[in-house]
C-alpha cells in the first residue's frame, strides 16, 4: 500500500507539474523574445531620430552607437542599405514598414531577431530604419530560465515524494497494527484489541474489529462459564440421587417406589438446573430468568437436598423463616443461588449452617450463615476462578451472576462469622 500511496502522489504532481510547466516555459519564451523586440524598437527609435531630412537627397546618416550583438542600418525605399550594419537588401519587415502600415514589424529569420520602423517627414515615409541582433544569446536566456523552472519542478517532486512517504506511513502504520491484531485474535488471544489512530476511517475499521472480538469473547466466555456453572451446579443433585439410589441398593427393606420418586424429583431439579445455568449463559437482559416459585416450597426443597448432605460431614442444618414469609414468590433460580452459597458453606465453612428468612422493607432477606471465618475482600470473594481453599472458585461468582440476571442481590452480610444475605425484591 505504501508503493501505491507514493505512485499515486507522484503521478498527481508530475501531472500537475507538467500542466504548470508547459505553459510557464512557454510564457517565459514569450516574454523573452517580446522584451527583446521592445528593446530593439526602442534601438530603432532612437536611430530614426538621428535621421535627417535631407536623408532622401543623399545627406550623411550619424548613427548612434549601437549596443553589443545589435546591427542598425537605415534603408531607402528601396530597401537598400545607405548606411549603418545589416544586409544591404533589407527584408519583409522593412518592406512592411516602408508601407507605413504599422509602427514597427518585427519578423525572425535566419536565427536573428528583426525590428524595422518607417522614417517619416512630411507625413510621407522616407526611408527605414532596421534593428536585428542575433537569438542565440536570447535562446540562452529562455534555456536558464526553463532550466530554472525544471529544477523548480524536481524540487517540488523530491518535496512531493518525501511528503508522499510520510503520508504513507502514516495511512499504513495502524493498517499494519490492525493487522498484527487479527493475526493475535486468529492465533487464539482474544484480548488483543486495534490502538486508535489519527485516521478517522481506519479508527472506524478498528472499532468494529474490537467490538467483534469483543462480541466473540463474551460469546466463548458464556460457553465456557455454562460448561463450568452446569459442573459446578450438577454436582449437588447428582450427589443426592446418587445417596437416595445408593440407600435403595444396599437396604433390602428399602421401599423402591420412594427411591424412585425421589430418584425422579433428582432428575427433574437436574433438568431444572440445566435450562437455568443454559439460561444464564445465553443471557443478555437482567431480567431473563423469569421464573417464580413460593419461598417455602424452596426452602423445604432446599432443607430436603442439603440435610443429608450436610450430616455427612457431621455438620447441621437449621431452616428459619416467618410464617408470612413462606407464602412470598421469589425468582425460582433462588434455589440455584441457594444451593451454591450452602456449597460454599460445606466446602468453606465451620459448624452449623442457618438459612434465616426475614422481611426488609417489604423486601425476603435470606441469610445463609456458618461458623467460619472469612479473611478475603469483596472484590476477589465474588471474582471467578478466586477461591479461598480447595474449590473451583465459581460457586459464590455463579451465585451473584444468578442473583443479578434475577433481578436480586447477593452480598457479604458478615466475614466473622460468616453470613451472605439474598436480596430478593418484592413481587
Amino acid at each position: 500500500m505504501r508503493r501505491r500511496v507514493v505512485r499515486v502522489a507522484v503521478v498527481s504532481v508530475l501531472v500537475a507539474l507538467v500542466l504548470f510547466a508547459l505553459p510557464l516555459g512557454a510564457a517565459l519564451r514569450a516574454y523573452l523574445f517580446a522584451d527583446e523586440r521592445n528593446e530593439l524598437e526602442r534601438e530603432a527609435l532612437a536611430a530614426a531620430v538621428r535621421v535627417g531630412p535631407d536623408f532622401a537627397s543623399g545627406d550623411r546618416v550619424e548613427l548612434p552607437p549601437a549596443p553589443p550583438g545589435v546591427r542598425i542600418g537605415v534603408y531607402d525605399m528601396s530597401l537598400r542599405r545607405q548606411a549603418g550594419a545589416g544586409p544591404r537588401k533589407a527584408g519583409s519587415a522593412a518592406r512592411r514598414a516602408a508601407r507605413g502600415s504599422v509602427f514597427a514589424a518585427h519578423t525572425t529569420a535566419d536565427g536573428a531577431l528583426v525590428t524595422a520602423v518607417p522614417v517619416s517627414r512630411n507625413e510621407q515615409v522616407v526611408g527605414i530604419v532596421r534593428a536585428s541582433t542575433d537569438t542565440g544569446g536570447l535562446w540562452w536566456h529562455v534555456a536558464e530560465g526553463w532550466l530554472a523552472l525544471v529544477a523548480t519542478a524536481l524540487v517540488a517532486l523530491g518535496a512531493a515524494i518525501l511528503a508522499a512517504r510520510r503520508q504513507a506511513r502514516a495511512l499504513t502504520k495502524p493498517l499494519e497494527s490492525l493487522s498484527r491484531q487479527c493475526r493475535a485474535v486468529a492465533g487464539g488471544d482474544l484480548s488483543a484489541r486495534a490502538s486508535p489512530s489519527a485516521i478517522a476511517e481506519i479508527d472506524q475499521v478498528a472499532r468494529t474489529h474490537n467490538d467483534m472480538v469483543s462480541s466473540i469473547s463474551r460469546l466463548l466466555e458464556r460457553e465456557r462459564n455454562f460448561a463450568a456453572n452446569a459442573s459446578h451446579q450438577l454436582r449437588t443433585p447428582l450427589t443426592g440421587l446418587q445417596l437416595a439410589l445408593e440407600a435403595a441398593l444396599t437396604n433390602p427393606h428399602a421401599d423402591l417406589r420412594a427411591a424412585l420418586e425421589e430418584a425422579s424429583d433428582s432428575s427433574r431439579r437436574l433438568q431444572t438446573t440445566v435450562d437455568e445455568v443454559l439460561a444464564l449463559a445465553h443471557s443478555r437482559r437482567p431480567d431473563s430468568l423469569t421464573g417464580v416459585a413460593e419461598l417455602g416450597t424452596v426452602l423445604d426443597a432446599l432443607e430436603h437436598r442439603w440435610h443429608g448432605l450436610l450430616a455427612l460431614g457431621d455438620r447441621r442444618l437449621t431452616v428459619q423463616s416467618e410464617s408470612s414469609a413462606r407464602a412470598r414468590h421469589v425468582p425460582r433460580v433462588c434455589g440455584q443461588i441457594l444451593d451454591a452459597l450452602l456449597d460454599n458453606a460445606r466446602v468453606h465453612g465451620q459448624g452449623t449452617v442457618e438459612v434465616r428468612v426475614r422481611e426488609v422493607g417489604g423486601a425476603a432477606a435470606i441469610d445463609v450463615a456458618d461458623e467460619g471465618h472469612i479473611s478475603t475482600g469483596t472484590t476477589v470473594l465474588f471474582a471467578r476462578g478466586q477461591s479461598g481453599g480447595a474449590g473451583t472458585g465459581i460457586g459464590l461468582a455463579l451465585a451473584r451472576e444468578l442473583a443479578e440476571s434475577a433481578g436480586c442481590r447477593l452480598n457479604l452480610a458478615r466475614a466473622d462469622p460468616s453470613m451472605f444475605t439474598l436480596l430478593c425484591p418484592p413481587e
